[in-house]
């Protein structure tokens, strides 16, 4: 059942099942909430409660933000600012799972709020400064297609060139794959709905490169090995952990996955996850 939380700009769409130790989950640009449909059963049956959570402009959550900057950009900082408020509203700490955008601001949340976010599951973030691998586009074919289909679904504003992307990010098709992205490009399709979606372009990784440094609570990198995002997953997930401080973080792979492991290899990701959560969520 859908519920929202109201904060300063709009409101949070999201829903809660199971019961237990809080994980909040948080999905990447362009996607809603049921992103982790497949991933988000098997951590309830496993005995946490798990909020799902549409990131602002998109899903059910409300459309026409301001960023915490004054801009119409949709950044880390401020999908990090809408997680801490909702976990301050549902009782944490909290476990934050976050995808692609999201991962950094898990990183920034964390950083801000330890006492509310006990550890954080990063799965193919961006979380680290980015820069266009020219040479890659010639001898990595997969960053070549994804490249090419991401920037210019972002450059044209072209709903056709991010749905074309997304067929390359999954090179593993869950089951419901077709019916899921139907429904997706429906609700992209939605007046405003997509222009929401371009905002998370105007921002950087900045924000979230920032606070790696400050981390004072254990991180997972879950990095896709088939991601179409970078030239070289695993020396992504490397760097990230690089910058924390000594010791909070590792990095794990989901072999074959792309972008979008929570998805195409929802059982790995499950077992990386679960064991992070024995350890580290709190009650």
């Amino acid at each position: 059942m859908t519920e929202y939380l109201t904060i300063d700009g709009g409101q949070i769409a999201y829903e809660v099942a199971g019961n237990g130790p809080l994980v909040v989950l948080s999905h990447g640009i362009g996607d809603r909430r049921q992103a982790y449909r497949l991933l988000a059963p098997k951590l309830v049956a496993a005995g946490f409660r798990v909020a799902s959570a549409d990131l602002r402009g998109h899903g059910e959550s409300s459309m026409n933000w301001t960023s915490h900057d004054g801009s119409a950009a949709i950044s880390r900082t401020d999908i990090a600012g809408d997680l801490l408020a909702l976990i301050r509203h549902l009782g944490g700490p909290a476990v934050i799972i976050g995808h692609s955008i999201s991962g950094g601001a898990a990183t920034i949340a964390a950083a801000q709020s330890p006492e509310l976010v006990s550890g954080i599951i990063e799965l193919n973030p961006f979380t680290k400064t980015q820069q266009f691998d020219m040479g890659a586009i010639f001898t990595v074919a997969r960053y070549r297609k994804g490249m090419t289909r991401l920037l210019g679904a972002m450059v044209f504003k072209s709903l056709g060139l991010w749905m074309s992307y997304l067929n390359v990010a999954y090179p593993i098709k869950p089951a419901d794959y077709d019916q899921y992205m139907a429904e997706l490009a429906q609700l992209l399709g939605e007046p405003g709905r997509f222009a929401e979606f371009l905002k998370t372009g105007k921002s950087t990784p900045a924000d979230a490169e920032a606070q790696l440094p400050n981390l004072t609570v254990p991180a997972l990198i879950v990095m896709g090995t088939a991601d179409p995002d970078f030239p070289d997953p695993k020396a992504e997930g490397d760097a990230i952990v690089a910058l924390m401080p000594e010791g909070l973080g590792r990095v794990e792979l989901s072999e074959g996955s792309g972008h979008y492991p929570h998805a195409d290899a929802p059982d790995r990701v499950a077992e990386l996850a679960l064991a992070f959560l024995r350890e580290h969520a709190r009650a």
